[in-house]
């Protein structure tokens, strides 16, 4: 089946290239998440001449790699002084991209029945679709750090158990993405021999080049409606409907029903000297090397409901300040139903996240004895300090809007169609995230190929 068209972004816009013929083999185009502050998406193309293929060669290589078990060799040949072009010939047809999918609180893997089967279906044989099991139901209420342990381990056994493995790539609904943040910093290996830049607006170009997650080569971490700084404060749970004394009312409830996860989601969990999880999981510290395993995949990207999300509000899933909500636009990117925008945020050149005493004595406030004020004041410098952190690597993110689709009102399961039936009106952003992770896996320079050419 022909693939669609590719993406193209300039600045902060989202264009779609209609001049491309998706039954032409002749060329392509693909798209590169930058690291670095002053990029953007870089366009590239690539073309294949009509040269006749040595077919002999590819199979006496084939045969080499058979007996010598070659992970990759790379072949130019030339005649005369005119070098021939080069084709990529996966010599190994089996899974080199493992895909790991993350659900949220309460989830099991058949949240991602319709997404893994999509997913399958656009990506092929090279990646390996893994919807995590680790967590299931109310194994979800012990902790985003007990959770994120048992997603290391879980995935570390995939790995071993899958040799062909090279790549890795993290996709998490909700509550997953922060499961999936831990997860990272636990199967974080720094390159030993590398020194940690002194530019952070370097960390991510740097990380990405000498460091792996789980022993792999990562590309993309991407979270859908995630929670990345709590669900504390005016509209982060947007079933509180923005009332103060219903929010006052949640952060000490929330624990009974939801365990340490409820803590960590609100603020409040850990002693009022001690930062927040959430807090510390936006730099690196003595719990992980948070900011350091997030700078190591290529690309990072947020997909965020602008409304009609009962669960996660636009702010904290897209990780911006009120002030930098925007109105969005009405109207669908073409091609993705319900997608209305994509930017690309550049990195910010920002001091880490810190704990100082102010934020220690609020804490201390809103977990002994909470007022409108004090927990309003206390969110805030938690908020600030969490987007500081973030924010010195680069984000992509996409806002979706389901204002058009019949039940508006399951946006939170609507963005990972949780049920093929109930939330289809999902299925355009599905669509974008596959074709997104196929575009940039063909971005990829290094991977287990044979180049060969005449």
């Amino acid at each position: 089946m022909a693939s669609p068209p590719p993406l193209f972004y300039s600045g902060s816009q989202f264009h779609r290239n209609r001049n491309t013929n998706s039954n032409n083999p002749t060329s392509f185009s693909s798209i590169s998440c930058s690291h670095f502050p002053s990029s953007f998406y870089s366009i590239s193309s690539c073309y294949r001449a009509g040269h006749n293929w040595n077919f002999i060669a590819f199979s006496v290589v084939k045969n080499i790699w058979k007996c010598q078990s070659l992970k990759a060799q790379s072949m130019s040949m030339t005649q005369g002084n005119v070098s021939s072009p080069t084709v990529m010939i996966n010599v190994d047809d089996k899974p080199d991209h493992l895909v790991v999918l993350v659900h949220g609180i309460m989830g099991s893997p058949s949240d991602w029945t319709y997404f893994e089967a999509e997913l399958k279906r656009q990506l092929g044989k090279n990646f390996l679709i893994y919807a995590s099991s680790c967590n299931t139901y109310t194994k979800t209420f012990t902790g985003v750090d007990g959770a994120g342990k048992r997603l290391a381990d879980e995935v570390m056994q995939v790995v071993k158990n899958t040799e062909s493995l090279r790549k890795i790539s993290f996709l998490a609904h909700s509550l997953g993405g922060l499961i999936a943040r831990y997860a990272v910093a636990v199967l974080y290996s720094p390159n030993v021999s590398s020194d940690q830049p002194d530019d952070i607006a370097d960390l991510a170009s740097t990380s990405s080049k000498t460091s792996s997650i789980a022993g792999l080569d990562a590309i993309n971490f991407i979270t859908l409606a995630t929670p990345h700084l709590g669900v504390r404060g005016n509209k982060q749970l947007p079933f509180l409907m923005g009332f103060s004394f219903l929010e006052k009312l949640a952060a000490p409830i929330a624990p009974v029903f939801t365990g340490q996860t409820g803590s960590q989601l609100f603020l409040t969990d850990g002693k009022p000297e001690k930062p927040p999880l959430l807090l510390q999981m936006t730099s690196d510290c003595d719990e992980g090397k948070f900011i350091s395993a997030l700078g190591t995949f290529r690309c990072r990207i947020l997909y965020a409901n602008v409304a009609y999300d009962h669960m996660v509000g636009w702010r904290t899933a897209s990780i911006r300040r009120e002030t930098e909500l925007m109105k969005p636009p009405s109207q669908s990117l073409d091609g993705y139903q319900h997608v209305v925008n994509l930017e690309y945020c550049p990195p910010v050149l920002s001091e880490s996240s810190d704990f100082h005493p102010e934020a220690a004595k609020a804490k201390e406030a809103a977990q002994n004895e909470p007022t409108t004020q004090n927990t309003v004041e206390y969110h805030e410098i938690m908020e600030e300090e969490m987007i500081d952190g973030l924010q010195r690597l680069g984000w992509t993110k996409v806002d979706i809007s389901f204002h058009s689709a019949l039940w508006p009102f399951f946006a939170h399961n609507n963005i990972n169609v949780k049920n093929e039936w109930l939330h289809n009106a999902g299925a355009g952003v599905v669509a974008h995230v596959a074709d997104t992770i196929k575009q940039q896996e063909n971005q990829q320079d290094s991977s287990p190929y044979i180049l060969l050419g005449s």
